[in-house]
């Protein structure tokens, strides 16, 4: 089967042309301005390894069913991407497989049409390199292929000769070109029905671990945001990973899309674990997420939701409703979350390590490049997983050391002391945790504390 797809040459890089679609509806909320959604395709094309070579936009109540642009926009653009001679064309939008078709045809055959969508896949393409991540972006590439496999086809059209390259079809021709159509979406639902098979055992694997690390009592959170926002340089600051062990990061968009988990250490002794999630984007695709929903449940099973912006952008607000929109939809809209202020070394005044603009409520500003406040952002994530918690006193008799680690490791310290029966300890633990503790060891009344002790 013939595919159309994006090529990236290193020394000669395919020229794009992009083309955005303002709608002038008053009831639309978009969550970027126009202008910004084109820049941000424009990013988005270099990241791909394309060579933007123009652009153009057009204000609508509603796209064109048939040309997603007006006709005498599309006809000026055809005039345009001649003129540059484009290889190319990327709309800021979903295209429909017809409005698409017709758009090839006005452009002519020479030039690729492409959406957002598609190339969104395209850059997740490129940057899927665990089995679990290639086979997420295979299974939305063949979910956005399957209802636009018609227009592949049209070059059997231009192959015959005489009427069958005519109005009329042409004898001999529509009969094989039907069945060889059918013979590829059979193929391409065979393939997929595989995939979400593949999928779906990774997804009882994810969830095996799930529900060992919820019996353990092992505390989750999940770095969540824009695109770009620093979470895998936040993830490498938190962990302090070495050489060998810190996650890629780069400076451009979707950098990182294999998820990745480390342990750290809370400032009591608890050590939790954070998983670095793929960044959300304006018109994420559909396919897209529902692919990555094996990856995307731990989010909803998070106990905390570190949600990562970048500070020094221009788009923050709409940013935060694009991330929130996304939580909203995997159900994870309730968990906890720390709003966490990136890359405050970029800013002319950034705030003090202990002023109450840097850590005040539900908000931290940091910087993960040169750890500023990273203290601050450790001891708001300690503050609130211990809602979680429960509070207890208990003497833990010596010899029963397996329960004092426990609470040790899972649990949130205030005090210990060591006295002739044992070890008395104040802390907040899990309630699985709590349960345990209360046959062992009769509990003090929390009220009455001792001496706070180191």
């Amino acid at each position: 089967m013939s595919r159309r797809k994006i090529v990236v040459h290193n020394h000669n890089p395919e020229s794009v042309f992009l083309v955005g679609l303002e709608i002038r509806t008053p009831s639309r909320d978009p969550s970027l301005p126009p202008a910004e959604s084109l820049a941000e395709l424009s990013r988005l094309a270099e990241t791909a390894g394309l060579r933007v070579a123009g652009s153009d936009a057009q204000k609508l109540s509603n796209p064109h069913p048939a040309t997603y642009v007006g006709p005498g926009k599309a006809e000026a653009i055809r005039e345009q991407i001649r003129d540059l001679a484009v290889e190319t064309v990327i709309f800021d939008g979903e295209l429909a497989p017809g409005q698409q078709r017709n758009l090839e045809q006005l452009f002519g055959e020479s030039v690729k049409v492409l959406d957002r969508s598609a190339l969104i896949l395209d850059i997740f393409a490129q940057h899927a390199h665990t089995r679990e991540g290639q086979l997420q972006v295979e299974l939305a590439q063949y979910e956005y292929r399957l209802p636009r496999l018609t227009r592949l086809w049209t070059h059997l059209v231009r192959q015959a000769g005489g009427r069958a390259g005519g109005m009329a079809g042409g004898v001999g021709l529509r009969g094989p070109g039907e069945t060889q159509l059918e013979s590829d979406r059979r193929q391409i639902r065979q393939r997929i029905t595989l995939l979400k098979q593949e999928l779906e055992k990774v997804r009882r694997h994810r969830d095996a671990a799930y529900r060992y690390r919820r019996r353990r009592g092992i505390r989750t959170a999940a770095l969540v945001g824009y695109t770009n926002a620093g979470k895998s340089s936040l993830l490498n600051a938190l962990s302090r990973a070495g050489e060998g062990r810190a996650v890629e990061t780069a400076d451009q968009l979707f950098a990182t899309l294999d998820p990745t988990t480390r342990r750290i250490r809370l400032p009591r002794g608890t050590q939790i674990l954070v998983t670095d999630t793929v960044g959300f984007i304006n018109k994420l695709p559909v396919d897209l997420i529902a692919a990555f929903r094996a990856t995307l449940e731990g989010i909803a099973r998070a106990d905390l939701l570190l949600q990562v912006v970048d500070v020094t952008s221009v788009c923050t607000e709409a940013h935060i409703r694009t991330v929130e929109q996304v939580l909203k939809g995997l159900g994870a809209g309730n968990i906890p979350r720390l709003l966490v202020w990136n890359k405050i070394d970029l800013l002319p005044h950034p705030p003090d390590s202990e002023s109450k603009a840097a850590a005040e409520g539900t908000r931290v500003e940091v910087s993960a490049k040169n750890g500023r406040n990273l203290p601050l952002l450790l001891k708001a994530m300690e503050e609130i997983l211990k809602g979680g918690l429960v509070p207890i006193e208990v003497l833990i008799p010596y010899g029963d050391d397996r329960l004092k680690n426990l609470i040790f490791e899972q649990g949130m310290v205030e005090w210990f002391r060591c006295g002739p029966e044992g070890t008395r300890i104040r802390a907040h633990v899990p309630p699985s945790l709590a349960s345990r503790t209360s046959s062992a060891s009769q509990a003090s009344p929390t009220g009455q504390a001792e001496n706070r002790t180191p």
